[in-house]
């Protein structure tokens, strides 16, 4: 039977599709581009970054030999990406055991991922990437770029625990699904590139080199070319260093001292083990 009231019918309609409307929209901005980024340290310079959509990614994950190491190897049940910088044994760490164990990608520079071939993991999860280069991945950026640092053993006898040479040393610039950026810059030292990455791709976040031997005006000039052109700089974490420093050895207070006296006031996170810090744009 045809409604003799068609038009009564119409609010009710357009009602039903507007609430509808507006429960997709809810969901949508509940997800990924809403939804924080999780950071963990786990000691030394081993981060774990968890997406928004919870991929897992890794850096330096050093736990073996690690006095300071949160996780045990076989803890470390879900990996998706393994960022390794340079051919050192503390950035290459356990990457192997928890690739094999995860199949989570390792992202390295072109000859230390050969490396990583001849160790067990299948080449299908090894992304060669020298810097000057990018991976897109699962709505996530890594992006490649130089490091002053060194890569490798040197030493000419073969190991496990990294090879005699890994090619060009490199740092990473992550962005993650919901527009957060973090630059990891692996173990270089202050160099002026920063200030073109930082200027390039403007990261929210940088996990600064703060080494035992460091330099405190060093650390400081690297956090100081990371805001060039770069208002978005708001988050500071250090890595390469222990729970306990050792005496002389370089702290988050020195850094301090010289952040101040270059005007740059933002604050360093010292980070705890395992607890968990959550990043939105």
């Amino acid at each position: 039977m045809r409604n003799p009231h068609p038009i009564r019918l119409f609010p009710k309609v357009l009602i039903a599709s507007l609430l509808i409307g507006y429960a997709v929209l809810l969901g949508a901005a509940a997800g990924p581009q809403s939804d924080p980024v999780k950071v963990e340290w786990l000691g030394w310079s081993f981060y774990r970054f968890t997406s928004p959509s919870g991929k897992v990614i890794l850096t330096n994950p050093f736990i073996t030999g690690n006095a300071d190491a949160a996780v045990k190897v076989e803890e470390i049940s879900k990996a998706d990406v393994i960022l390794v910088p340079n051919g050192h044994g503390d950035e290459i760490g356990d990457t192997v055991a928890i690739a094999r164990a995860t199949g989570a990608k390792i992202v390295a520079p072109f000859e230390l991922g050969t490396w990583f071939t001849t160790k067990g993991v299948p080449e299908a999860q090894v992304l060669r990437r020298n810097p000057g280069t990018r991976l897109l991945w699962e709505g996530l950026t890594i992006r490649v770029v130089g490091s002053v640092h060194g890569s490798g053993s040197g030493r000419d006898t073969a190991s496990d625990r990294a090879p005699f040479y890994g090619g060009a040393a490199a740092g990473f610039i992550i962005t993650f699904e919901n527009g957060w950026t973090v630059y990891f810059p692996g173990s270089s030292a202050a160099t002026q590139d920063m200030a073109l990455w930082a200027d390039a791709y403007k990261p929210d976040a940088m996990i600064f080199l703060m080494h035992p031997s460091g330099e405190p005006r060093d650390a400081g000039m690297a956090i100081k070319l990371v805001t060039t052109n770069n208002p978005n700089l708001k988050v500071l974490f250090p890595q390469h260093h222990r729970v306990m420093p050792p005496p002389g050895a370089l702290t988050i207070s020195e850094v301090r001292t010289v952040l101040d006296s270059m005007g740059i006031r933002i604050p360093i996170t010292d980070p705890v083990r395992k607890q968990v810090y959550e990043f939105t744009k």
